[in-house]
């Protein structure tokens, strides 16, 4: 029997996934790598506390036309500099732009989470070695919930860490006749995740346990963070300041750079229907849109139809699958 294609971000032809995890340490990455040829790409940022290098040449304006990689890492701005080690791996195999004698230079787009000491356990955030080692995994099948770059990812922070939950990394795909779409996120979120019926799944709970609702408790006036310390910045205020949801969507369709902004767009929306609140002053939410595929399509609206389908349901597995620590309750725990 033929093997079953991945029903993840891999089953687009061409792209592969690779982790780094410490458990130990609560934080790790995720790079997703191109075709050798690259692959089309653009972001879109909706959250307004970003950690990002290489974004810039994501804007369907600029000279470069084709990515290699794009790593999601934990560490806040820490994590950037594990980049150098996706870009020495791709180097060594002659994938990058190419530049002549100095042979190519790999455009690798990166963004971050804030996860230091996010679970309760010590400071550590992802290394060049390590990036390199997440190379080193990538495939068409890998894991999902705590691992990788949501290692240390947790949500529903808006009334404090007491009451948080653990977030995670999940991903999906959809499929249209030849046209496939599929969808990595990485939740590590202020507010709460929602299912498909607007019922909270993960999210801030109160003393009894109980889901608190984030979006009505800072509605009705509930202090960001419960007013501890937030504009002095201590440090429990200093974590919670920090929080963002990554999204990677990619399909095989033929769709150019400004499609594919158009596209990341149409993920950010599916994730604010499913996320409350989303894209907050203290949130770095950031979609990036790939492709390296010619599939012919009817119209780009297609793509973004099947986003909307792939997005949450990536999202969901994020949240589902997700282990908590002994001081950060998930789902996957089955105690719930």
């Amino acid at each position: 029997m033929p093997d079953r294609p991945p029903s993840n971000l891999a089953a687009v032809p061409g792209i592969t996934v690779g982790h780094w995890t410490d458990p130990a340490g609560a934080t790790g990455c995720t790079v997703v790598l191109a075709p050798e040829g690259g692959m089309r790409a653009a972001a879109v940022a909706r959250g307004r506390a970003t950690g990002t290098r290489e974004i810039d040449a994501l804007d369907p304006r600029h000279l470069v036309d084709a990515i290699h990689a794009i790593l999601l890492t934990g560490g806040s701005a820490y994590g950037l500099g594990a980049a150098d080690g996706v870009m020495r791996w791709l180097r060594a195999r002659g994938r990058g732009l190419p530049v002549g004698p100095a042979g190519v230079v790999p455009i690798v787009p990166t963004a971050v989470i804030f996860d230091l000491g996010n679970t309760g356990q010590p400071v550590k955030w992802p290394t060049p070695d390590d990036a390199e080692r997440a190379c080193e995994t990538a495939g068409t099948a890998f894991a999902e919930g705590s691992v990788g770059a949501g290692t240390g990812a947790t949500v529903g922070k808006a009334a404090g860490l007491t009451g948080m939950m653990k977030g995670g990394l999940g991903s999906w795909a959809v499929r249209s006749g030849d046209v496939v779409v599929g969808a990595l996120v990485v939740v590590n979120a202020v507010g709460d995740v929602r299912d498909a019926r607007g019922a909270i799944l993960a999210g801030a709970r109160d003393a009894r346990g109980q889901f608190l609702d984030a979006q009505r408790y800072l509605a009705q006036g509930g202090a960001p963070f419960a007013g501890r310390g937030a504009e002095q910045g201590d440090g429990e205020a200093s974590r919670l300041r920090r929080n963002t949801t990554l999204a990677i969507v990619a399909t095989n369709a033929a769709v150019d750079r400004v499609q594919l902004q158009a596209l990341a767009q149409a993920a950010n929306d599916a994730l604010a229907r499913r996320i409350t609140p989303f894209g907050t002053l203290f949130d770095g939410d950031l979609t990036f849109a790939v492709s390296p595929g010619s599939v012919p399509v009817v119209s780009p609206l297609q793509v973004e139809a099947l986003a909307a389908e792939a997005v949450p349901e990536a999202l969901e597995r994020a949240v589902r699958l997700a282990k908590g620590t002994p001081a950060v309750p998930g789902l996957a725990d089955g105690k719930l």
